[in-house]
């Protein structure tokens, strides 16, 4: 039996999907589906149940994937290894990423890494952060990038880098031509913000709190490209992070303005699993991403 069909079933067991089975594996979702009736038939019994819920292991199904589990990851011990003693840098890498990060930060050092390391097949993907940290626990991806990283017992953090996080306005906005205000001018603002369980969102309202600022929601959302878009159209302020809207200043559609009152950063981590060994081509990642010289 082939490692990759049963990191093909791990992978169907842990997502609960076909369809994300297959991304994750470079192939299409009807050879998914062909690789688990293979095994089905090799084993002669019934390894998954599928209902709308997505698919579950049956009690067969479960003891093969533990075994499945322990033998995908002592094998890629096995090419780690392998590689370090060869010096080679090849193979797959998943990497998880916020939003943000990965559609505004992420580009310049991918590309690099990409130029260096031609072998490597890199998939990335773009997530929110408590997914982000719960397929890193569960193995199913190499490296996750995060903003404000916890501290996890099955975590490792490595410091990525930090943004500095700036007022968002419409350009026609009463404080949109200020080069700097007091925080003090938010009261009583209505703003655009995220979610309230994301770590931006946590962080900007204890630095509001922090000064005795109230302020009105008049919208929350999940990502920078649509809270970008509210601002816009004038639905309120948001405190972003600086180089998630270079875009929009290079065309003036959005005024930035930075608080005076403190210098309010966001770091970034990347994050993998505590006691997984690292491929080079993970290890080489992280090392890309913490050079000084790719802005």
């Amino acid at each position: 039996m082939h490692i990759e069909t049963l990191k093909v079933f791990c992978d169907v067991v842990e997502t609960g999907s076909f369809s994300t089975a297959a991304s994750q594996n470079f192939i299409t979702q009807s050879a998914v589906s062909q690789q688990l009736r293979a095994l089905e038939s090799k084993y002669r019994c019934r390894l998954l149940e599928r209902s709308r819920g997505g698919a579950k292991a049956t009690p067969q199904g479960e003891i093969l994937y533990r075994a499945s589990r322990e033998i995908i990851d002592r094998y890629r011990e096995l090419e780690t290894e392998l590689a370090q003693s060869g010096k080679m840098v090849g193979g797959h890498l998943r990497v998880s990423i916020v939003y943000s990060v990965g559609l505004h930060e992420l580009p310049p050092y991918l590309k690099e890494y990409l130029r260096s390391y031609p072998e490597v097949n890199v998939h990335i993907e773009y997530s929110r952060p408590n997914k982000i940290y719960d397929n890193v626990i569960s193995g199913q991806i190499d490296l996750g990038i995060v903003a404000y990283p916890q501290k996890h017992p099955q975590i490792v953090i490595t410091p990525f880098r930090e943004d500095q996080l700036v007022l968002a306005c419409p350009p026609d906005h009463p404080l949109a031509n200020a080069k700097k205000v007091p925080i003090s001018r938010l009261e009583g603002q209505t703003m655009i913000g995220y979610e309230r369980d994301i770590a931006t969102r946590k962080a900007t309202d204890q630095v509001l709190r922090n000064h005795h600022i109230n302020v009105h929601y008049a919208a929350e959302y999940d990502n920078i490209e649509t809270i970008k878009r509210a601002v816009e159209i004038g639905q309120g302020l948001a405190i972003v992070p600086l180089p998630a809207v270079q875009h929009e200043l290079e065309h003036d559609t959005l005024k930035i303005v930075r608080l005076a009152d403190e210098s309010v950063t966001r770091p970034l981590g990347i994050i993998h699993k505590r006691g997984r060994h690292l491929s080079p081509a993970a290890l080489k990642f992280i090392e890309t991403l913490r050079r000084e010289d790719i802005q």
